[in-house]
């Protein structure tokens, strides 16, 4: 698995498996312990996903050392509300069974905390316990915001990015600041319309990839780390197998080109949850 190096100089595989609406049973523990055998080395989740405790068990069972394996997990919007920060930041150390993490973020930008909850993760890094801290979810805004008043730069900004929602501007603006993006809904939840675009299976043909692949190709040349889902073995085998192949600069400005400004999940300025 490639890696890119992040701002402070810690190592994040490119290619994760993400865990959004996965149930904590042993379905999800399968499934990851599949990701693991098959090579993937970074594993997305939250405390908002009710599933760190199936991360857990899974990499435990796996039989991979805990030091080659990249955890991610999320700082919910109750808990910065509450200003109970530390404390959830202590429950996700339990329930994923680690001393510490390698990356921690504030899942969203919650008006009037983001800032006081940065400042928390910030006293988290230094302790060692998270080996880098980020952001999910914020847009340029929140990042000038954040970045006047801390004094971490963020290592990571997750944000839903698809072909539909390129995010270019977002993408620009991490990238001159430091900041690495990565791509949550990589594939718009699955839009069946998506992967019946007539240029994306152009290029899967000529590649003899997939759709889903030329995607995660086009997020990977853009300097995008993406957290595909999936439980499915063939699947998670597919979307790492993208390191083999290179798109133009011309196809990538073609797939950009598919952009229309539409989510699927919820604007991070108008979210009520």
């Amino acid at each position: 698995m490639e890696k890119v190096i992040l701002n402070n100089g810690v190592e994040m595989p490119w290619i994760g498996m993400g865990v959004f609406r996965m149930d904590n049973n042993e379905e999800t523990v399968e499934a990851i312990e599949t990701a693991l055998r098959i090579g993937y080395r970074h594993i997305d989740t939250a405390a908002y996903y009710f599933n760190e405790e199936a991360v857990a068990q899974a990499i435990r069972q796996s039989g991979v050392p805990r030091e080659e394996i990249f955890i991610t997990t999320k700082l919910w919007n109750d808990d910065q509300r509450s200003g109970k920060i530390l404390e959830a930041f202590e429950c996700s150390l339990q329930k994923l069974d680690t001393d510490y993490v390698d990356l921690y973020l504030i899942h969203w930008p919650v008006a009037d905390r983001f800032v006081h909850s940065w400042q928390v993760l910030e006293t988290i890094y230094k302790s060692g316990r998270a080996r880098a801290i980020g952001v999910s979810n914020f847009k340029q805004h929140h990042l000038e915001t954040l970045l006047k008043s801390t004094e971490i730069i963020p290592a990571v900004n997750q944000i839903e990015l698809h072909p539909y929602l390129n995010q270019q501007d977002e993408v620009n603006y991490c990238l001159q600041h430091g900041i690495r993006p990565e791509a949550w809904s990589p594939f718009a939840a699955g839009k069946p319309e998506l992967f019946q675009e007539p240029l994306l299976n152009e290029l899967a043909a000529k590649y003899r990839k997939t759709p889903a692949q030329i995607i995660l190709r086009w997020d990977y040349q853009r300097k995008i780390v993406t957290i595909p889902k999936s439980s499915h073995a063939n699947r998670l085998a597919e979307n790492i197998d993208i390191f083999n192949f290179e798109l133009t600069g011309e196809e990538i400005d073609l797939i950009n080109t598919l952009n229309r400004n539409e989510r699927v999940g919820s604007d991070p300025d108008h979210f009520n949850f």
